[in-house]
């Protein structure tokens, strides 16, 4: 059985014949309208519209000729004007009824089809009919088929609101792009674009697909996905996303993702998929709509022919209690329930660049007691910087800095770059190096002039055992801070020092206080030195860390803390973090990760920013606590009101109490399914502003050394 993405009533899925394919998958629906607002919500919007703008107008009239009385034949236009009500604005409860027999399914049309039917066609018979009573509830067909298309307009509205930010994702793709074909510019639909093609794209234009950049350079504007407002200067190598806009160059692309595996299409099918997401909770709620309409209707006759029978009231009144219990009865609150929350939190989370995988991702989310992370790229910023130098007696800093710039400028080293980087931030030119040759995993050596130049890591330095002087006091001391350190040489003399440090990164600090303050612990676990892991430690507040860790090592400590009974999230952007990444309980892969990380992960951060953790799992938290409130909402409505439209405040107001209960009950059900949506709505302010406190103790408080 299948569920309607709209209302969530049970669907047959070898009977249904409402269907409609989005990215691949096959949605099943109740009735006609709710494919209508699932394929085309803006226009099943206006038609709401429209059809409100001419019933309420009709029933205030109604009520006017019904109470006011002005002239002896007013039921008969009563009856003319509830009837357009009833046959126009009410249409879509009627054929909703059709489609629900036609594939042998309940959905709430058929309630109020057949309460307000019963309710009009009672009233009609009475005027048409004179030994019936003359007692007419043309004003409670019409009030109740208003109210409720009302309360579908306002859960309409706030639905498109929810869904708003992720839409318009969806629709930053350029219909056609410019693809270079046999030597020729050709324009084609971006659907005819096959992996392999290379895109022209011009000065303001959006990429078409994602892609790698093949020829020129220019800055492309990625706030829409990676919320950085700064233009991101792009060259031939550098990826790029499709839908982000190009600045000031002209560039070629060569396609590495095509249709539905692009970044944008994949947030769309997160999308299409969380409006049918389920939790485990949500089953039990399932099973109740799935036979809710046919246990109300047994209800209301019953109802009736007790009042009838045995409370001695009139076939009027019978007539009312069977139309309250109808009426007021929302099936709908229990279907959407999960889907309303989800719909709202995947949606802020996708504005924050954090996207949920996987139909259990967002439960997961709210489980976990313990996040565990990498250190490089993660917590870190990824690209060490030139921290510190300390050049010889003899050497200036500046000569000392221009030659390890001149050695080191072909280099793709991260130490080589921050080298060359802090030369040019200083202005200084690198010398003209010669015959420059790299010695992997110890450093780089070249002629300068007549004599040997080189740069050598501190680990090679030590290992060759190089007398360093004065400066091995210096070096030694970076170490303690974690710094990793070169050595600048010149006829096998060193010159200087080098001093290098991964900074940690901006928005740590806080999303360690939030998660610890939303009592979740944060662990390290890092491939790197005690040193360097005690240091960043310190700055982000981390108390627990574990150094010198390989794979195998993450994976075991992931699974000693799972033994305990702790829930972990696994935080990295790295190869060799995948295994940790799918063993833990909620992976967490950071986007400028590799794709290994981005596959392996529940959830993917889009931008690189640690802070996205935090919120990812208190957005998870409060996603699941909506959807129980809703449940809780949906089972206690129903819990209350259904025995009050059977009669339990008669006893109390008398039996006049049916007069009124139609109203009420019809106000009711409309707001109840939009009550559980502005419920859901109130996640878009879900932020990291607010804390709990006390946080969490650490997991052991035990720091590996290296």
């Amino acid at each position: 059985m299948s569920t309607d993405p709209i209302c969530g009533m049970f669907v047959d899925e070898t009977t249904a014949d409402l269907s409609l394919v989005r990215d691949n998958r096959t949605y099943f629906f109740c009735s006609t309208h709710c494919v209508q607002e699932f394929a085309q919500p803006e226009r099943e919007i206006a038609r709401l519209r429209n059809r409100l703008a001419v019933a309420w107008p009709l029933s205030v009239a109604i009520v006017f000729l019904t109470y006011g009385n002005p002239f002896p034949d007013w039921p008969w236009l009563a009856l003319v004007l509830a009837g357009i009500v009833q046959f126009y604005p009410g249409l879509q409860f009627y054929r909703g009824t059709w489609d629900a027999a036609r594939n042998r399914v309940w959905n709430m049309d058929i309630l109020i089809a057949v309460g307000t039917s019963v309710a009009y066609a009672y009233s009609a018979a009475a005027l048409l009919l004179p030994p019936l009573p003359a007692t007419y509830f043309f004003d409670a067909s019409a009030l109740i088929v208003t109210l409720i298309l009302s309360g579908n307009y306002l859960e309409h509205l706030v639905r498109e609101r929810a869904r708003g930010s992720l839409r318009t994702l969806q629709q930053l793709l350029p219909s056609v792009a410019t693809v270079l074909r046999n030597g020729r510019e050709l324009e084609v639909p971006v659907a005819e674009i096959v992996v392999g093609d290379r895109l022209i794209v011009r000065p303001g234009g959006r990429f078409a697909t994602d892609g790698t950049i093949v020829d020129g350079r220019t800055s492309v504007n990625e706030a829409m996905v990676t919320g950085e407002s700064l233009p991101s200067s792009k060259r031939p190598g550098d990826r790029v996303i499709a839908g982000t806009v190009n600045g000031e160059g002209l560039v070629a692309v060569t396609a590495d993702r095509v249709g539905t595996d692009t970044l944008l299409a994949q947030i769309g099918t997160l999308v299409t998929e969380a409006e049918t997401s389920r939790v485990p909770l949500q089953q039990l709620a399932d099973r109740i709509a799935s036979v809710f309409v046919p246990i109300v209707f047994l209800l209301a006759g019953a109802a009736a022919v007790a009042w009838l029978s045995l409370g001695g009231v009139s076939p009027t009144l019978a007539l009312l209690v069977f139309v309250s219990v109808a009426i007021t009865a929302c099936p709908c609150a229990f279907g959407i329930a999960t889907p309303a929350a989800i719909v709202v939190g995947t949606g802020r989370a996708a504005e924050e660049g954090i996207l949920f995988k996987g139909r259990d991702s967002i439960e997961r989310a709210s489980r976990i007691d313990v996040v565990l992370t990498d250190k490089t790229g993660t917590l870190t910023r990824g690209a060490p910087t030139l921290s510190d130098l300390s050049a010889a007696r003899g050497t200036t800093e500046t000569d000392l800095l221009r030659l390890a710039a001149g050695v080191e400028v072909g280099s793709e080293h991260p130490l080589a770059r921050a080298v060359v980087e802090a030369a040019q931030g200083r202005g200084l030119v690198p010398l003209p190096i010669d015959s420059i040759e790299a010695d992997p995993g110890r450093g780089v050596r070249g002629r300068l002039g007549g004599s040997a130049v080189a740069v050598l890591s501190g680990s090679a330095a030590l290992e060759a055992d190089l007398d360093l002087g004065l400066l091995r006091a210096e070096a030694d001391r970076w170490a303690e801070e974690g710094k990793a350190w070169s050595v600048v040489l010149r006829d096998g003399r060193p010159l200087g020092v080098l001093g290098f440090f991964d900074q940690i990164a901006p928005g740590v600090r806080e999303a360690v206080a939030a998660l610890q303050g939303d009592g979740i612990a944060v662990v390290m676990a890092t491939g790197d030195h005690a040193a360097a892991a005690r240091a960043i430690a310190r700055d982000a507040g981390i108390e627990e860390i574990h150094a010198r860790m390989t794979p195998a090592d993450k994976l075991g400590l992931i699974r000693s803390i799972q033994a305990s009974g702790k829930k972990v999230a696994y935080v990295g952007d790295g190869i060799n973090d995948a295994p940790a990444l799918a063993q833990a309980d909620l992976g967490i892969a950071i986007g400028a990760g590799t794709d290994v990380a981005r596959e392996a992960g529940g959830v993917v951060l889009v931008r690189s920013d640690f802070r996205g953790v935090a919120l990812a799992l208190r957005l998870g938290r409060r996603t699941v606590r909506k959807v129980r409130g809703n449940l809780t909402w949906a089972l206690g409505y129903n819990s209350v009101l259904l025995p009050i439209a059977m009669g339990a405040l008669v006893p109390v107001f008398g039996t006049g109490v049916f007069l009124v209960l139609p109203f009420t009950g019809a106000v009711a059900m409309a707001l109840s399914s939009t009550s559980v949506v502005l419920n859901s709505y109130s996640l878009r302010w879900v932020s990291l502003g607010s804390r709990r406190s006390p946080g969490p103790a650490p997991v052991s408080g035990t720091v590996i050394p290296s």
